[in-house]
């Protein structure tokens, strides 16, 4: 048998545990947050143990993409404020990042990677925000996310991916990298990633939303959260670029527009937003890794 005939998402996972797996400090938060017998307090102390996660996760809940602004000094007042859910998601989202730090490819750089996930959990929020709705604690984290699985296609199936880049590239007609992913290799990043999630135990939200961010329709229990983080995807291309222009990122499905009730002008709304409260989350998140990796063999098609 051929690689890419035996190759599936569960064993590229299963090829890179042992490199990259969730820190205990996220495993035990989200096993806590599911115990009826762990309160707030016990959470905030769990978390608090490790200091740098801890200033991290501080710096971002005081973001403009969280709206509290230099309202909370403590995790304890982080889980009064956004509640234990949103905390336990921001907390395995920034390990996540860090999880990633030392894991290296030559295809994209880490700091381009993060960048553009920085820029779709950014605009995100603003979509969940705008419309009131998606799940509260979701799309930010979704957003950052989303694309986790081309991390692990980059590192443990290079040829594949850089074959799966170059025909999205090449292609004369506009081909999404998801659908180049699935012809070369029969599955595609939402694939790895959320066999990536389903290992780590990660929500079932966040789950739908990493799977499904190019096929939100294909959503089955949160369709909104998965529309809102195809939109931000599309999005956070225009901000990187400066653009405002629908026609230079990825095409956005009628359907998700519809879903999150946006129209184009609400999208150029939340690009112009994105690009002005982006900076701040970039310098909180932004250069995950990028000193460590190489730089890329093929520009990012995301």
């Amino acid at each position: 048998m051929s690689q890419e005939v035996q190759l599936t998402p569960e064993s590229l996972v299963a090829s890179i545990e042992d490199l990259v797996t969730l820190p205990e400090v996220a495993m035990r938060i989200s096993r806590m947050v599911e115990d009826p017998t762990s309160s707030a307090t016990d959470i905030g102390l769990a978390i608090s143990n490790d200091a740098a996660l801890t200033a991290r996760l501080l710096r971002v809940a005081n973001s403009p993409a969280f709206g509290q602004l230099g309202k909370i000094s403590t995790i304890n007042r982080a889980i009064t404020v956004l509640g234990v859910r949103q905390v336990r998601d921001l907390t395995v989202g920034l390990t996540a990042v860090r999880t990633f730090e030392g894991i290296g490819n030559e295809l994209v750089t880490m700091e381009s990677f993060w960048r553009h996930s920085v820029l779709c959990a950014v605009a995100a929020g603003h979509i969940a925000a705008r419309r009131g709705c998606g799940r509260a604690e979701s799309p930010f984290i979704a957003g950052l996310l989303h694309d986790i699985g081309q991390l692990v296609i980059y590192s443990r199936a290079p040829d594949l991916g850089r074959r799966a880049l170059l025909m999205s590239v090449d292609a004369p007609e506009d081909l999404g990298i998801n659908s180049c992913e699935r012809e070369v290799m029969g599955f595609d990043h939402g694939a790895v990633g959320v066999a990536l999630a389903r290992k780590w135990g990660l929500p079932r939200s966040l789950q739908e939303c990493i799977e499904f961010h190019h096929d939100p329709q294909l959503a089955k229990e949160y369709p909104i959260d998965a529309a809102i983080v195809h939109i931000a995807n599309s999005v956070a291309v225009l901000a990187e670029i400066g653009s405002t222009d629908l026609g230079d990122a990825l095409a956005i499905l009628p359907d998700a527009l519809r879903a999150t009730r946006l129209d184009s002008a609400g999208v150029v709304e939340t690009v112009l937003k994105t690009m002005e409260s982006a900076p701040e989350m970039l310098a909180v998140l932004g250069g995950a890794g990028a000193a460590r990796t190489p730089a890329p063999a093929v520009a990012q098609a995301l």
